[in-house]
């Protein structure tokens, strides 16, 4: 089982009715199952510390971010000297690849796009704009593709939108580290150890949990909390089953 959070498990710092209780069902059944969540704006640590904070037990190993997924593959690719725009806490999580200095707008490894949320202005986007045009070798590396999410004030611009301008500006196409893209809940799947035709997504999004997961072979479960819009049930995107919160989780799972 893989549980978005925002929106699945809890929304803003209230965890959703019967929330806590399904993570604990989880458990007792034995049910292998990772916490997914494309929100840069905190480390794998910082999201732990949330979920003990309302009742929910996890270690830092059951929690995937971008961060964690795009390290990752910088390493691989032996790429040095990210910019990273992101959160000054998840930025932290690069400092093993010596980040650029926010001052300098040339000579990147690559440009690393998070959810800076009212920190974006049009001076922090050109830099990566013109981080990016200074060298065409340097890979747009995007922290997930999420459009929006809802915070306790409403919906709220995410990374999504901004990579995005940055693909068109650039003429660039994104790496992503996160979802929507395969290789993300590919990793998940891997870290669980089973078959991905034997691996459910529960998410609040059609498009980046719920189509994303069924790119990549999964069950994906979409749920009436969180993001969760009527309209999502009228487009090309057909869930495999929809229920009204993640408190049903246990009843759909006995009968499917």
């Amino acid at each position: 089982m893989l549980l978005d959070l925002d929106g699945v498990v809890y929304v803003g710092d209230q965890p959703v009715p019967g929330a806590v209780e399904v993570v604990d069902w989880l458990v007792r059944e034995g049910i292998p199952h990772l916490f997914l969540t494309n929100t840069t704006s905190r480390p794998r640590q910082a999201v732990v510390d949330k979920l003990a904070g309302l009742g929910v037990s996890s270690a830092a190993e059951q929690v995937l971010t971008p961060a964690v997924a795009a390290v990752a593959w910088l390493r691989r690719h032996g790429i040095t000297r990210p910019a990273v725009f992101a959160p000054e806490a998840t930025a932290a999580e690069f400092v093993e690849l010596d980040p650029l200095q926010d001052d300098v707008e040339h000579g990147a490894g690559a440009v690393v796009i998070g959810d800076l949320g009212e920190g974006w202005t049009f001076t922090t986007l050109n830099r990566a704009l013109r981080l990016l045009m200074s060298d065409p070798a340097t890979p747009l590396v995007a922290l997930g593709m999420t459009r929006y999410w809802r915070a306790e004030d409403g919906l709220r611009l995410d990374a999504g939108a901004f990579v995005r301008a940055l693909e068109y500006a650039a003429g660039r196409t994104a790496v992503v580290a996160g979802k929507p893209d395969p290789t993300f809940f590919g990793s998940a799947v891997e870290a669980l150890h089973v078959p991905a035709d034997q691996v459910v997504m529960v998410g609040d999004d059609i498009h980046t949990d719920i189509a994303g997961a069924q790119r990549a072979g999964l069950t994906g479960v979409l749920v009436r909390t969180g993001k969760f819009s009527a309209s999502d049930l009228e487009g090309d995107v057909r869930p495999h089953a929809v229920l009204d919160s993640l408190a049903d989780l246990p009843r759909w799972w006995a009968l499917r």
